[in-house]
Protein backbone atom coordinates (compact mmCIF):
# COMPACT_ATOMS: atom_id res chain seq x y z
CA UNK A 1 0.00 0.00 0.00
CA UNK A 2 1.16 3.20 -0.63
CA UNK A 3 0.62 5.51 1.99
CA UNK A 4 1.76 8.95 0.54
CA UNK A 5 3.89 10.56 -2.35
CA UNK A 6 6.52 13.47 -1.91
CA UNK A 7 7.96 14.85 -4.18
CA UNK A 8 7.87 17.53 -6.80
CA UNK A 9 4.52 18.95 -8.25
CA UNK A 10 4.64 18.51 -12.44
CA UNK A 11 1.24 19.14 -13.05
CA UNK A 12 -2.03 19.90 -12.02
CA UNK A 13 -5.56 20.06 -12.82
CA UNK A 14 -9.08 20.44 -10.99
CA UNK A 15 -8.98 16.28 -11.54
CA UNK A 16 -5.94 15.07 -11.25
CA UNK A 17 -2.16 16.11 -10.17
CA UNK A 18 1.24 14.39 -11.71
CA UNK A 19 3.79 13.87 -8.51
CA UNK A 20 7.30 13.67 -9.51
CA UNK A 21 9.15 11.50 -7.08
CA UNK A 22 12.78 10.42 -7.92
CA UNK A 23 12.13 10.80 -11.64
CA UNK A 24 9.16 8.78 -11.86
CA UNK A 25 5.88 10.77 -12.52
CA UNK A 26 2.60 9.30 -10.26
CA UNK A 27 -1.17 10.43 -11.64
CA UNK A 28 -3.00 10.95 -8.62
CA UNK A 29 -6.86 11.78 -8.70
CA UNK A 30 -7.79 14.51 -6.52
CA UNK A 31 -10.64 16.15 -5.22
CA UNK A 32 -11.38 19.87 -5.38
CA UNK A 33 -10.66 20.65 -1.99
CA UNK A 34 -6.85 19.40 -2.56
CA UNK A 35 -6.53 21.32 -5.80
CA UNK A 36 -7.12 24.36 -4.37
CA UNK A 37 -4.46 23.56 -1.88
CA UNK A 38 -1.78 22.20 -4.53
CA UNK A 39 1.35 24.78 -4.59
CA UNK A 40 2.77 25.56 -8.19
CA UNK A 41 4.13 23.55 -10.43
CA UNK A 42 7.82 22.74 -9.70
CA UNK A 43 7.26 22.87 -5.83
CA UNK A 44 7.84 20.43 -3.34
CA UNK A 45 4.44 18.53 -2.40
CA UNK A 46 3.16 15.81 -0.23
CA UNK A 47 0.11 14.15 -1.08
CA UNK A 48 -2.02 11.31 1.25
CA UNK A 49 -2.83 8.15 -0.73
CA UNK A 50 -5.03 5.48 -1.37
CA UNK A 51 -4.27 2.68 -3.58
CA UNK A 52 -6.92 1.10 -5.55
CA UNK A 53 -6.34 -1.83 -7.25
CA UNK A 54 -7.89 -3.61 -10.09
CA UNK A 55 -7.36 -6.14 -12.74
CA UNK A 56 -6.18 -4.27 -15.24
CA UNK A 57 -4.70 -0.97 -13.49
CA UNK A 58 -3.89 0.20 -10.75
CA UNK A 59 -5.55 4.03 -9.43
CA UNK A 60 -3.90 6.38 -7.18
CA UNK A 61 -6.15 9.07 -5.11
CA UNK A 62 -4.41 11.77 -3.24
CA UNK A 63 -5.74 14.57 -0.33
CA UNK A 64 -4.15 17.00 1.07
CA UNK A 65 -5.66 16.05 4.52
CA UNK A 66 -6.02 12.94 7.18
CA UNK A 67 -9.81 14.11 7.54
CA UNK A 68 -10.64 13.93 3.64
CA UNK A 69 -8.98 10.50 2.85
CA UNK A 70 -10.57 9.27 6.03
CA UNK A 71 -14.00 10.21 4.40
CA UNK A 72 -13.45 9.29 1.18
CA UNK A 73 -12.24 5.66 2.41
CA UNK A 74 -15.44 5.55 4.75
CA UNK A 75 -17.64 6.06 1.32
CA UNK A 76 -16.17 3.34 -0.45
CA UNK A 77 -16.10 0.94 1.84
CA UNK A 78 -18.90 1.16 3.92
CA UNK A 79 -21.80 2.70 1.33
CA UNK A 80 -23.18 0.55 -1.21
CA UNK A 81 -23.13 1.91 -4.75
CA UNK A 82 -20.31 4.22 -3.97
CA UNK A 83 -17.07 3.87 -5.81
CA UNK A 84 -13.75 5.85 -5.71
CA UNK A 85 -15.81 8.36 -8.49
CA UNK A 86 -18.48 9.50 -6.56
CA UNK A 87 -16.36 9.28 -2.78
CA UNK A 88 -14.42 12.26 -5.09
CA UNK A 89 -17.79 14.04 -5.72
CA UNK A 90 -18.89 14.11 -2.28
CA UNK A 91 -14.72 15.22 -1.15
CA UNK A 92 -14.93 17.69 -4.14
CA UNK A 93 -18.54 18.79 -3.35
CA UNK A 94 -18.80 19.34 0.61
CA UNK A 95 -16.21 20.36 3.29
CA UNK A 96 -15.45 17.39 5.84
CA UNK A 97 -17.43 19.05 8.52
CA UNK A 98 -20.32 19.90 6.68
CA UNK A 99 -20.53 16.83 5.17
CA UNK A 100 -20.66 15.27 8.84
CA UNK A 101 -22.94 17.62 10.04
CA UNK A 102 -25.16 16.75 7.47
CA UNK A 103 -25.00 13.14 7.79
CA UNK A 104 -25.68 13.62 11.26
CA UNK A 105 -29.16 16.13 10.60
CA UNK A 106 -30.24 13.55 8.33
CA UNK A 107 -30.19 16.60 5.60
CA UNK A 108 -30.29 14.90 2.36
CA UNK A 109 -31.63 17.78 0.33
CA UNK A 110 -27.55 19.34 0.73
CA UNK A 111 -25.92 16.30 0.14
CA UNK A 112 -28.42 15.08 -2.89
CA UNK A 113 -27.12 18.09 -4.23
CA UNK A 114 -23.45 17.26 -5.00
CA UNK A 115 -22.45 16.85 -8.48
CA UNK A 116 -23.36 12.98 -9.61
CA UNK A 117 -24.80 11.56 -6.20
CA UNK A 118 -28.87 12.37 -6.71
CA UNK A 119 -32.02 11.91 -3.81
CA UNK A 120 -31.27 8.34 -3.65
CA UNK A 121 -27.43 7.99 -3.37
CA UNK A 122 -27.71 10.98 -0.76
CA UNK A 123 -30.30 8.47 1.47
CA UNK A 124 -28.32 5.78 1.35
CA UNK A 125 -25.02 7.18 2.22
CA UNK A 126 -26.78 9.37 5.44
CA UNK A 127 -28.32 6.02 6.45
CA UNK A 128 -25.37 3.63 5.58
CA UNK A 129 -23.08 5.80 7.35
CA UNK A 130 -24.92 6.39 10.60
CA UNK A 131 -25.83 2.74 10.77
CA UNK A 132 -22.11 2.16 11.03
CA UNK A 133 -21.19 1.09 14.91
CA UNK A 134 -19.51 4.52 16.52
CA UNK A 135 -19.54 6.43 13.69
CA UNK A 136 -23.25 8.24 14.56
CA UNK A 137 -22.04 9.07 17.97
CA UNK A 138 -18.58 10.42 16.85
CA UNK A 139 -20.10 12.65 14.22
CA UNK A 140 -22.42 14.22 17.03
CA UNK A 141 -19.79 15.50 19.08
CA UNK A 142 -17.57 16.73 15.74
CA UNK A 143 -19.99 18.24 14.36
CA UNK A 144 -20.83 20.24 17.43
CA UNK A 145 -16.93 20.86 18.47
CA UNK A 146 -15.54 21.21 15.07
CA UNK A 147 -18.28 21.47 12.98
CA UNK A 148 -17.86 24.04 9.85
CA UNK A 149 -17.61 27.75 10.33
CA UNK A 150 -19.95 30.05 8.85
CA UNK A 151 -17.33 30.71 5.96
CA UNK A 152 -17.34 27.00 4.93
CA UNK A 153 -20.83 26.59 5.64
CA UNK A 154 -21.40 29.85 3.34
CA UNK A 155 -19.04 28.38 0.80
CA UNK A 156 -20.63 25.12 0.36
CA UNK A 157 -24.16 26.26 0.27
CA UNK A 158 -23.33 28.73 -2.43
CA UNK A 159 -21.12 25.99 -4.60
CA UNK A 160 -24.14 23.50 -4.07
CA UNK A 161 -26.83 26.11 -4.72
CA UNK A 162 -24.87 26.84 -8.51
CA UNK A 163 -24.40 23.44 -9.39
CA UNK A 164 -28.22 22.93 -8.69
CA UNK A 165 -28.58 26.04 -11.45
CA UNK A 166 -26.63 23.23 -13.46
CA UNK A 167 -23.46 24.87 -13.58
CA UNK A 168 -20.62 22.42 -13.62
CA UNK A 169 -18.98 21.49 -9.97
CA UNK A 170 -15.28 22.82 -11.43
CA UNK A 171 -17.02 26.41 -12.22
CA UNK A 172 -19.00 26.67 -9.43
CA UNK A 173 -16.33 25.73 -7.46
CA UNK A 174 -13.95 27.75 -8.85
CA UNK A 175 -16.13 31.24 -9.30
CA UNK A 176 -17.19 30.92 -5.43
CA UNK A 177 -13.63 30.52 -4.27
CA UNK A 178 -12.93 34.17 -6.44
CA UNK A 179 -15.38 36.35 -4.77
CA UNK A 180 -15.46 35.18 -1.41
CA UNK A 181 -12.84 37.84 -0.03
CA UNK A 182 -14.69 40.15 -2.20
CA UNK A 183 -18.04 39.41 -0.34
CA UNK A 184 -16.72 39.77 3.02
CA UNK A 185 -15.15 37.07 3.38
CA UNK A 186 -15.78 35.00 7.22
CA UNK A 187 -18.82 37.18 7.18
CA UNK A 188 -20.36 36.67 3.48
CA UNK A 189 -23.75 35.06 3.24
CA UNK A 190 -23.98 32.21 0.96
CA UNK A 191 -26.74 34.20 -1.28
CA UNK A 192 -24.52 36.76 -1.66
CA UNK A 193 -21.70 34.66 -2.58
CA UNK A 194 -24.22 33.46 -5.11
CA UNK A 195 -25.17 36.41 -7.00
CA UNK A 196 -21.63 38.00 -7.28
CA UNK A 197 -20.49 34.51 -8.70
CA UNK A 198 -23.39 34.27 -10.74
CA UNK A 199 -22.69 38.11 -11.99
CA UNK A 200 -18.61 36.29 -12.43
CA UNK A 201 -19.82 33.37 -14.51
CA UNK A 202 -22.02 35.51 -17.16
Amino acid sequence: MISYLQGTLAESLPTHAIVDVGGVGYLVHIPLSTYDHLPLPGQPVKLLTHLQIREDDHVLFGFMSDAERDLFRLLINNVSGVGPKLGLAVVSGMSVGSFKAAVVANDIASISRIKGLGKKTAERITLELRDKVGVAAAWEVASSTHGPTPAEAAVNDAVLALIALGYKQVEAHKAVKAVFADAGGANAASDELVRRALKQLA
